[in-house]
């Protein structure tokens, strides 16, 4: 088994063990939250997907929350990423210019 095979999941096998249905797994893909692969006229999900697709069921399934709010939390997530990383390195840079502070009032 190559390392390609390894990274897929059958997607018919998936939903069949987490009792959701396989047209969910399609809403994810034509929303464009989650990709899959077609092989062998089998869909496969990425593996490096799961934790994804295991939030967006709980959203989904549990919460009852439908694929336009979905779509808006994820986007809404990412967004909190990105400005946590931009908090991030303003963070350092701050801390930077406050040592070089200190150090010029050392002087």
């Amino acid at each position: 088994m190559n390392a390609m095979q390894t990274e897929l999941i059958i997607v018919s096998e998936y939903c069949q063990k987490c009792h959701i249905e396989p047209s969910f797994i399609d809403m994810l893909r034509e929303g464009g939250l989650i990709e899959t692969r077609i092989e062998g006229g089998e869909h496969y999900l990425l593996l490096s997907q799961l934790p994804e697709v295991e939030r967006y069921s709980r959203m989904y399934y549990d919460l009852s929350i439908n694929m336009e709010g979905i779509d808006a939390i994820h986007h809404l997530l990412v967004r909190i990423e990105e400005m946590q990383r931009e908090i991030d390195s303003l963070r350092k840079q701050l801390m930077l210019y406050r040592s070089r502070e200190r150090e010029e009032a050392d002087r």
